[in-house]
Parts: C-alpha cells; sequence; structure tokens
C-alpha cells in the first residue's frame, strides 16, 4: 500500500519550512514511528516519523529544498522490505554484481557521504554501525577522530605534495548559507532595531543576599524538589513578575497603532542553542514557584540542545530575559524581542569594591541592562522597573511580603 508523507501542518506563524535531513532514503527498510526526515522551520526543526512499518518508495523533496504545510514531500509503500533486509545472501550476491563502489554507496546516508566527500574517504574505509552495516555521519566522525595524525600510506601522493611550493599569506574562506532559524534570528534583530523607539538603562545588583540565601538551602531544596537544582534564573524571573504586575506597560506590547495591555505574566527564557538563540516561555510564571521555574527551564535546556523544542514552546510571551553572563558577559544591550516592549539582561557575577556606610566592602556585583520601546514605556517607568527588580532581590524577603 502506497502512503503519501506530507510536510507537518505548520502554525499560521510559519510560512514555510526547508528539508534539513533524510535519516532514510529510498528502498531502505523503515519501523513504525523511526523517524525519516527533519523538516527546519524559522523557529523550530520538526521531525517526520514513518506512518507504518515499510519502506520509502520515492523522495520528491530533496535536502535544501523548500516545502509547504502539509505539502507531499515522500511516497512510503507500508508493509514492504527490500531485498537486502528479507535476504542477506541475496544482498551479498547483488553487491558483489555491482561492484564495490555501488554497494558502499547504497550502504551511506546523505550526512556521512558528505562528511566523506569531504575528508577524501570512501565509504570501505569506514565500519558501519547502522543496520545492515550502513555507514552513518557518526561512525564517520567516530574515523576521523580516531584516524592517526601521520598517515603511512600514499608515499608518492605525500612525496608530491612536498615538492609543491607552500603558499605564505594564503587567507582561507569558507562559505555556508544561513540556517532558516539564524537568518529569521537575524532579520527580527534588524527589524526591532529600525521600528523601535529602543533605549537601554543601567543599574547593578549586590548579589550577596541571593548567593547566602541560595547556599543555605540550596542542598534542602535539591532534597525537597527531587533532585531540581536551585539556580540564580528562578529569582529573576520572580522578581521580574513581581515588577511586571507594578509596571503594566513593561509586560504589553504594540500592534500597530494600539497598545495592548496583558493580565498575565509570560515570561521568555532565551536560550542557547547549536542552531542559534531560542526563547521558549515560561508560561503565567505569578502561579509558579522557584522550583516549577527551575525544572522548566532545565527542560527547555535539555530540549533546546536536542533539537526538541516544539513552535507552541516559543510562541507568545509578555517580556524577555536574557543571560549573557554564563558566557562572561560584564555589560551589554539586548535587543527587544518584538512585539514585546522590554526585555531584561543579566552579566557576570564579578567582585568589584562598593562604599557601603563609608567603608570600601568587596562585593559580588552584577550589571542589569533593561532594553526598552521609549514609544510604550516612558524612562521614569523603565527605570522604577528595573530598580524594583534590584530591591527585591537585595532583600528577597520583599517578594515573600509583598512590599
Amino acid at each position: 500500500m502506497s502512503i503519501e508523507i506530507k510536510a507537518p501542518t505548520f502554525p499560521e506563524s510559519v510560512a514555510d519550512g526547508t528539508v534539513a535531513t533524510w535519516h532514510k532514503q529510498p528502498g531502505e527498510s523503515v519501523a513504525r514511528d523511526e523517524l525519516i526526515v527533519d523538516i527546519e522551520t524559522d523557529k523550530v526543526v520538526l521531525e517526520v516519523v514513518a506512518p507504518a512499518d515499510g519502506t520509502i518508495a520515492e523522495i520528491l523533496k530533496g535536502e535544501g529544498d523548500t516545502v509547504l504545510s502539509d505539502e507531499i514531500i515522500a511516497r512510503f509503500a507500508a508493509g514492504e522490505a527490500p531485498a537486502a533486509a528479507n535476504n542477506g545472501v541475496a544482498a551479498e550476491a547483488e553487491a558483489e554484481i555491482s561492484g564495490p563502489e555501488d554497494s558502499t554507496d547504497a550502504g551511506v546516508g546523505p550526512a556521512a557521504r558528505k562528511l566523506l566527500e569531504e575528508n577524501n574517504l570512501s565509504a570501505s574505509q569506514v565500519s558501519g554501525s547502522g543496520k545492515g552495516g550502513r555507514v552513518t555521519k557518526e561512525d564517520v566522525l567516530k574515523h576521523l577522530k580516531n584516524k592517526p595524525a601521520a598517515p603511512v600510506a600514499a608515499p608518492a601522493a605525500a612525496t608530491e605534495m612536498a615538492s609543491q611550493p607552500v603558499s605564505e599569506g594564503v587567507r582561507i574562506e569558507k562559505r555556508v548559507p544561513m540556517t532558516r532559524l539564524r537568518a529569521t534570528i537575524a532579520k527580527r534583530l534588524v527589524q526591532a532595531q529600525q521600528n523601535a523607539a529602543m533605549l537601554t538603562t543601567y543599574n547593578e545588583i549586590n548579589m550577596k543576599p541571593i548567593m547566602e540565601l541560595r547556599n543555605q538551602y540550596k542542598d534542602l531544596f535539591e532534597k525537597t524538589h527531587n533532585g531540581t537544582r536551585l539556580g540564580f534564573m528562578s529569582f529573576f524571573v520572580k522578581a521580574a513578575t513581581e515588577a511586571l504586575k507594578r509596571f503594566p506597560a513593561v509586560n504589553a506590547s504594540i500592534d500597530g497603532n494600539d497598545m495592548v495591555y496583558h493580565g498575565f505574566q509570560d515570561i521568555g527564557v532565551a536560550v542557547s542553542t547549536e542552531r542559534g538563540l531560542v526563547v521558549p516561555i515560561l508560561r503565567d510564571t505569578d502561579d509558579m514557584g522557584l522550583a516549577d521555574i527551575e525544572r522548566n527551564i532545565r527542560d527547555f535546556a535539555v530540549r533546546g540542545r536536542d533539537g526538541k523544542l516544539g513552535i507552541e514552546d516559543m510562541q507568545g510571551g509578555t517580556f524577555t530575559i536574557t543571560n549573557g553572563g554564563v558566557f562572561g558577559s560584564l555589560l551589554s544591550t539586548p535587543i527587544l524581542n518584538a512585539p514585546q516592549t522590554a526585555i531584561l539582561g543579566m552579566h557576570k557575577i564579578q567582585d568589584r569594591p562598593m562604599a557601603v556606610n563609608g567603608e570600601v566592602v568587596i562585593l559580588p556585583m552584577m550589571y542589569l541592562a533593561l532594553s526598552y520601546d521609549h514609544r510604550m514605556i516612558d524612562g521614569k517607568d523603565a527605570v522604577q522597573f528595573l530598580v524594583t527588580i534590584k530591591d527585591l532581590l537585595e532583600d528577597p524577603a520583599r517578594m515573600l511580603l509583598d512590599v
């Protein structure tokens, strides 16, 4: 039975996608719900799985092709298996007839084949760990990692290379196309700067009270909440939530000529992944405890690393927090995450000499930056919002007492 494989149904905010990687090739056996292709959109990578046991009959959209929502990208033969999967002897005989080059090509995926070509390797040099001895991308990477630094083979080639003059001052360039996510990030950042009256106000916070509180209770916290660790981000999320309730304009957004005030706090937390920066959303943070926040942030980080974040995880949001301090940033100017009107930037904690009651004291200090859209937020409100966060974090009891 032939089944049409279609691209996923994209939400209204996603116009189209790009075929990123085919994990299965025509004629290759596939189990039900096994991953066969990745579709990359502006926000996430969507996985398409096999609808049943069978084989890929035909690929209609190759890697790099643009696809629309629900567009047919391949045809699937359900209940059928390739001859190689059913008869190992027949597969060996066919390989002998077709020759070694054809057989190795048939057992190499597109990602692995690309790596082989880039490193001037043949599939016969790599031990395949995939189904039926298939050479995977991981096999090639493992081979390259274990490859000796100075190969003994091909002395003639080495002599030829040694005889050629070495070009001094050669400047190598490598041109790589942007991923859809990276291109979208670039477009949105430029639009935010062009379409908003963006300003940034700064302040600094004494992190000693939060650090002492964390050190005092982190072991008990982790034991009480089943291994959930107490970090600094949950304190900032709770402080920002309280400040957003006091300054509704900072929690608002602009839609054309309308100012939209949100009666809830959905805070986006910027997460760095290999594909780029993504901002999953913590929903209704006013109803969340510190453990809930830490647990969700940890989940976002793991799923972001594994490419498992869904579009629904990143839609919406009324405010954003980004932490450049984890990478060592001492001070920065965060760019608005449109259509939101403000974003809070955290930075590195660094010991600095501070004047306290007429004496110089070394304290762990952090610079805070609030970028905001001046069309929506007055400077007074932006400054007071940031001061509120500073006051709440320097005296955490304020968050409990709501003062």
